[in-house]
């Protein structure tokens, strides 16, 4: 870019002037050249814009500053000085963008922000799409409960043994937190087991019937798109007759239940379960989908069923993604540490949440219509 490239040497050699208006034009467009021409830009004049940026952003106004930490912060190759300089700024509104986002900033870096800089810089570092366990253990450390809840939100955070441990203790008194932690993907199951015995019920039985981000595999997405929407259509009333006249003749046992599941009979595990855990099968039918896997397990100990047959209706679930280990292992955990009683409890709590969820678009639209015919 010759033409760009002499533009921009003039620029930088005006830069040194004094003056406080010019100082913010020579930034405006230093940014606008280095904008224009990132992917033309060699090393050298990388360096020299650097040199210049890093040197004005204490001298221009922060307006300025945030618009320039936003135009970078996704950009690879940013000038180093510059973003490291943005990051470190001491109004959080400067630093956030790149510290949510920018690639350039190195793991040594993050660590000196967590030690030295404010809750909202913290807050901004959570936000990253990937954090180590040395970063999230830092956080914890120097960060407050807005940060404990923001990394617990956060997938792509990753924590040594000792930062779930001390996230599950906190969220011990932080029910929003304790939410968080219990749909997580990868919380070992003996801090879940934990977690579950810390809370209160009602908190429990919200993030065991909620849905949990699901890991799918290729395919898998549209697979359980169309499976829902194939649910939405199934009639039980024959299943439904066939698992009523069982139990009447006390037939209904685990070995039946289990039977069901290996033959991929989910009519009747779904029939099924509803008469044992006492609920309604609109409110069994959604568990089968693969984010709902915790409410699956509180309806099959609310049943009675062994963990044995629980886990043949795990793994046969219709257009579901094979359980992996870890999902198994937190299964094991839900299922071992509910009482029969807590967990009979629990899926009537989930099971009004489901139907009171499915019939909020029915209530919509009466209300609307009525104020359709009242202004009519």
């Amino acid at each position: 870019m010759p033409a760009a490239s002499t533009d921009l040497r003039k620029e930088l050699n005006g830069a040194e002037e004094d003056g406080p208006e010019h100082d913010a034009r020579i930034f405006g467009e230093v940014t606008d050249l280095f904008l224009s021409n990132v992917g033309r830009l060699g090393d050298s004049q990388i360096a020299a814009v650097d040199g210049v940026l890093a040197h004005l952003i204490a001298r221009v106004d922060a307006t300025t500053v945030i618009q320039l930490s936003e135009a970078l912060a996704t950009i690879d190759r940013a000038p180093r000085q510059t973003i490291r300089q943005l990051a470190f700024h001491e109004q959080p509104q400067v630093a956030a963008p790149v510290l949510r986002s920018s690639g350039c900033l190195s793991e040594a870096d993050l660590l000196e922000i967590v030690k030295s800089r404010s809750q909202q810089h913290l807050l901004a570092i959570c936000d990253r799409k990937a954090l180590n366990e040395a970063l999230t253990d830092a956080l914890m450390r120097f960060g407050d409960v807005n940060v404990s809840n923001a990394l617990a939100r956060n997938a792509g955070a990753r924590f040594s043994e000792c930062g779930y441990a001390t996230l599950v203790g906190r969220a011990e008194r932080d029910e929003g937190l304790a939410e968080k932690l219990g749909v997580r993907l990868d919380i070992p199951g003996s801090l879940l087991r934990e977690l579950i015995g810390k809370v209160a019920d009602v908190v429990r039985a919200r993030f065991l019937t909620a849905p949990r981000p699901v890991v799918r595999g290729k395919g898998s997405a549209a697979a359980a798109g169309q499976s829902g929407a194939a649910r939405k259509a199934i009639d039980y009333t024959q299943a439904q007759s066939e698992v009523v006249a069982l139990n009447r003749t006390g037939k209904l046992n685990d070995s039946i239940v289990n039977r069901f599941a290996v033959r991929g009979e989910y009519t009747h595990v779904v029939a099924a379960l509803a008469l044992k855990a006492d609920v309604k099968v609109e409110a069994i039918e959604p568990l089968l989908e693969p984010d709902r896997v915790y409410g699956l397990i509180v309806a099959c100990k609310a049943a009675r069923l062994t963990w044995s047959t629980t886990t043949m209706i795990v793994r046969n679930r219709p257009n579901c993604p094979p359980s992996t280990d870890r999902e198994l292992e937190q299964c094991v955990a839900v299922f071992e540490s509910l009482l029969l009683s807590v967990a009979q409890w629990t899926i009537r709590f989930g099971s009004d949440r489901i139907l009171a969820k499915k019939n909020e678009p029915a209530a919509v639209s009466t209300a609307a219509n009525g104020k359709l015919s009242r202004s009519a």
